[in-house]
């Protein structure tokens, strides 16, 4: 009675990243371990110009861990074997998520997962989804009498990725060359492979760290439950009992990164917060490459900031002070506070977790959806990618117009539009 049958979830989309190896071929559960292989692009490698405004993921570490989603310990009697529809408890709900989205939005998402597929040699869900947290009916055909678990199951896998930026790096000779480097931002990622469903009894001889012996783990085999003899029908077990008091469980984000969003507002504090800030002494505009359009600070606070012409009218809506640097292995990070307004460029509280987002600024508060790491061309150029620091996306445009929004992109604009220059006023 150890046959088992596998299928996609209810309700699962069908994208999934190409395995390279069965899913028996796993890592070990409870293993982190690093994950290299099956990255689009890798560090020290050279890039562009083009490729500052754009990022990629790199798996840092993995982590395979059986999981039971629905189970129900059941006893099958002498006049009772045969086909029986038995209605499982859910044990455990996983969602799909990537960073702080809690769900997979964007190209950086999908291309990140993809990339635990690959290094894993596993068939896993890349894009959202999650098991059901309802009661599951599995159909099985019970040929022998005796205390059977049934259950649905899956292996989780969760960890944890870097970003892939481009950036400028001295070599050893002393000149300069553009590389892809491991930026500041990272983050975690859950998700699970194709799930399986059968029944399984304490005398089965199971695969060590399988998703069979994960259920058979739960039937309290060698207890006095397992052992005496009852009627058919669901099993009194304690940890019966515990599974279904935990239905409906779902990944929890970290608390610490919900704590980073919280924001201060009033106007009086901001202007008191940027005072506060040490600038570089001038300011900056910060265009699109090799054409005449700035960001502006907006006149309303509920508008995004745009891409305008830089007039005689325009004032210095479209100047920037770099405050509160400081630097990473290259890396600027800094606050950018408008020259007029005194307000700092921020990603919206609300819109954080959505995919081309428009920036806005906001009271300047110490929140890193105020913070940004700037990544730099060569010395002697002055283009430059701009990344929020809480979101980790890259800022761009959608095309080449006056009024343009500025967004937040997962992976950057591909097409080199989240390239800017950086120019002293």
């Amino acid at each position: 009675m150890r046959r088992t049958r596998t299928r996609l979830g209810r309700g699962l989309g069908a994208l999934i990243a190409t395995a390279t190896a069965a899913v028996g071929l796993a890592a070990t559960p409870a293993a982190a371990t690093p994950a290299a292989s099956g990255q689009t692009v890798q560090p020290g490698q050279p890039c562009t110009a083009a490729d500052l405004g754009t990022r990629h993921p790199i798996i840092k570490t993995s982590e395979v861990a059986p999981t039971i989603t629905h189970f129900k310990g059941w006893y099958v009697t002498e006049g009772s074997t045969g086909n029986q529809s038995v209605s499982t408890n859910t044990t455990e709900t996983i969602s799909v998520s990537v960073g702080l989205n809690g769900s997979v939005q964007g190209s950086f998402a999908v291309e990140a997962l993809g990339s635990v597929g690959a290094s894993l040699g596993l068939n896993v869900q890349v894009n959202y989804t999650h098991t059901s947290s309802t009661s599951q009916s599995i159909s099985w055909n019970f040929r022998q009498p005796g205390y059977y678990g049934l259950y649905e199951g899956t292996k989780k896998v969760t960890g944890t990725y870097g970003s892939l930026n481009c950036n400028r790096v001295q070599q050893g000779d002393g000149s300069w060359a553009l590389k892809w480097v491991e930026g500041p931002d990272t983050g975690s990622y859950t998700t699970y492979t194709t799930l399986e469903e059968g029944a399984v009894r304490c005398q089965d001889k199971v695969p060590a760290n399988s998703i069979m012996a994960k259920a058979q783990g739960l039937l309290d085999c060698g207890s006095a439950i397992a052992t005496a003899k009852h009627e058919a029908g669901p099993v009194p077990s304690a940890k019966a009992d515990a599974a279904k008091k935990a239905a409906a469980k779902t990944t929890a984000r970290d608390a610490a990164e919900k704590a980073a969003a919280k924001k201060t507002s009033g106007s009086t504090a901001v202007s008191r917060a940027a005072q506060s800030f040490t600038c570089d002494p001038g300011f900056y505009k910060i265009g699109v490459p090799d054409r005449s359009l700035y960001w502006t600070g907006p006149l309303l606070a509920a508008d995004g900031v745009r891409l305008r012409p830089s007039t005689i009218f325009s004032g210095n809506l479209d100047q920037w002070l770099l405050c509160n640097k400081v630097e990473h292995n290259g890396v600027i990070e800094a606050t950018l506070v408008n020259h007029r307004s005194q307000w700092c460029l921020t990603v919206p509280e609300q819109n954080a977790a959505n995919e081309g987002a428009a920036l806005q600024t906001a009271p300047c508060a110490e929140d890193d959806l105020q913070r940004f790491y700037i990544y730099r061309d060569v010395p002697g150029s002055s283009k430059i990618g701009v990344q929020n620091k809480y979101t980790g996306s890259m800022m761009g445009h959608d095309r080449y117009a006056d009024g343009e929004f500025i967004r937040q992109y997962s992976s950057g604009r591909q097409d080199g539009t989240g390239t800017y220059n950086l120019t002293a006023v």
